[in-house]
């Protein structure tokens, strides 16, 4: 699977978790850009991820994610290391 296809699965979680089908997102979109996503919520999406994609993440790599773009490259990173 590659980015661009994690990006659109990443949208619909997204979109659901917050219950928002109009949400757009971009490789360099924030937690802080979209409505409703607080921590509460981004507890939800990160669970939302490792139940769509099967990972799992740990703290520490959650922490130095910035924007959707890096939570899209570290799960294709994931991804490629279950082959």
């Amino acid at each position: 699977m590659d980015r661009p296809q994690i990006l659109q699965r990443l949208t619909q979680i997204i979109r659901q978790v917050l219950g928002d089908d109009q949400i757009a997102l971009t490789p360099a979109t924030t937690a802080e850009d979209v409505p409703g996503w607080d921590s509460f919520n981004h507890v939800n999406i990160i669970v939302g991820a490792e139940v769509e994609f099967g990972v799992k993440f740990n703290a520490s790599e959650l922490e130095d994610l910035k924007n959707v773009g890096d939570f899209a490259a570290l799960i294709e990173k994931k991804l490629a290391n279950k082959k």
